[in-house]
C-alpha cells in the first residue's frame, strides 16, 4: 500500500458514515484535505484507467478555483491550469491522453468572485470562460471556444470524438455539442427564459442528462434529452434545488445533488430514470454534492464538507445499487 493510501486511510476516521450509508456505501476515504494547500477542493472525476482524478480547487489565500490532476497512488496534486483566472469542469478524454476544462485566464479584465445568493445554488457565469483541451499535465493547451461569453460545464461523449457543454453566449444558458476540436457547433436546448447546464453525455452516447430552473429561477429540476434535442423529460419536480446529476455506467440509474431536506445539508439521491423510484444515498449534518462514478459503478466519488476542519473536500467510497433501483 503506498503512503498517501496508507494517509488517506487515517482520514477515513474523519469520515465515518451516517446513518443509512452503511447500506451503500464502504470504505469512505477522504482523497484531499486542507494539508496540499487548499482552502477547498471539490467536482472530481476519474481517468478512463481509475489510476488518476482531475478536480477544482482553490489554493489558499486564492481567489479562484484552479484545475488539479493527482495521480491516487502519489497523492499528490499537480496544478494543470495556468494559475490565472477561474477554473472548472475538468474531465478526462476517453482515451486518458487529454483532458478538457473550462478557464476565465484570458479575460482581459477579470473580476472579483461573486457571492451565492444565500439560501439559493446559483453559480457565477463568469465572462470569457473557455473551454480548453490540454495534456493530463496541462501542457499543449489549446482552446476550444473563444469570446467574452460563458462556456464551461463540458464534458466528452463516450467515444471521445464530441463534447458537450453549456453556454450563454446567445443571452440565454443553453446546451451546445461540439466536434472534440471545436467545430461543427449546434444547440441542444432553445430555452429563451431559463438556466440550462451540468450536461453529461449518458452510457451509450445517446442522452444527456441536465440540469435547468424552467419552474422557479435558481432552483434546479432535472432532466434528460436527446443529443438531437428531441425527446426531453423532466425527472425531478420537487420545490427544491437539483443539481449535479452524473450517470451510473448501466444508463438508467443517476446519483444527484438536492437541498430536500435544507439548503443548509444538501445530500445525495439516486434516481432511476425508467422506473422514477429514488434512494437517499447519504445523510451528513453538512454538504454532500457532486457525485461520480467509475467505469463499472463500484465507485463513487464526491465532494463533502465531512472533513474534520468542515472544509469541502474530495471522497470516495465503495458503491453498493440498492436492490429497489435495480
Amino acid at each position: 500500500m503506498s503512503s498517501f493510501l496508507r494517509y488517506a486511510l487515517c482520514l477515513c476516521f474523519a469520515a465515518q458514515l451516517c446513518a443509512g450509508e452503511e447500506h451503500y456505501l464502504s470504505n469512505i476515504t477522504q482523497l484531499t484535505s486542507s494539508s496540499m494547500g487548499f482552502e477547498k477542493a471539490g467536482e472530481a472525476y476519474f481517468s478512463p484507467d481509475e489510476t488518476k482524478i482531475i478536480f477544482q480547487a482553490t489554493p489558499k489565500g486564492a481567489p479562484y478555483y484552479q484545475m488539479y490532476v493527482m495521480d491516487l497512488n502519489e497523492g499528490t496534486p499537480r496544478m494543470v491550469s495556468t494559475g490565472k483566472g477561474a477554473c472548472t469542469c475538468g474531465f478526462f478524454h476517453p482515451n486518458g491522453q487529454k483532458i478538457l476544462f473550462a478557464s476565465s485566464h484570458e479575460d482581459p479584465s477579470p473580476s472579483e468572485p461573486v457571492n451565492a445568493t444565500p439560501g439559493k445554488y446559483k453559480w457565477d457565469l463568469t465572462p470569457y470562460m473557455n473551454i480548453y483541451e490540454a495534456n493530463i499535465d496541462g501542457s499543449s493547451l489549446k482552446e476550444l471556444t473563444s469570446g467574452p461569453a460563458y462556456h464551461a460545464e463540458c464534458a466528452y461523449s463516450p467515444d471521445g470524438t464530441e463534447i458537450v457543454y453549456a453556454s450563454n453566449e446567445d443571452g440565454t444558458m443553453n446546451l451546445y455539442i461540439m466536434n472534440n476540436d471545436g467545430s461543427n457547433v449546434r444547440k441542444v436546448t432553445s430555452n429563451t427564459s431559463s438556466y440550462n447546464g451540468g450536461p453529461f453525455f449518458s452510457p451509450e452516447g445517446k442522452r444527456i442528462i441536465f440540469r435547468a430552473d424552467r419552474d422557479e429561477p435558481d432552483y434546479l429540476q432535472l432532466y434528460v434529452i436527446g443529443v438531437d434535442g428531441a425527446n426531453e423529460q423532466q425527472l425531478t419536480a420537487n420545490g427544491a434545488v437539483n443539481w449535479a446529476p452524473y450517470w451510473h455506467p448501466n444508463g438508467d440509474v443517476i446519483a444527484f445533488t438536492t437541498s430536500l431536506h435544507g439548503h443548509h445539508r444538501y445530500e445525495l439521491y439516486l434516481l432511476n430514470i425508467k422506473t422514477m423510484r429514488q434512494v437517499r444515498l447519504t445523510d451528513s449534518p453538512s454538504f454532500d454534492g457532486l457525485p461520480v462514478f467509475n467505469k463499472d459503478g463500484t465507485k463513487i466519488m464526491w465532494t463533502s464538507k465531512r472533513s474534520d476542519d468542515g472544509s469541502c473536500q474530495i471522497f470516495i467510497a465503495d458503491f453498493t445499487m440498492p436492490s429497489e433501483l435495480q
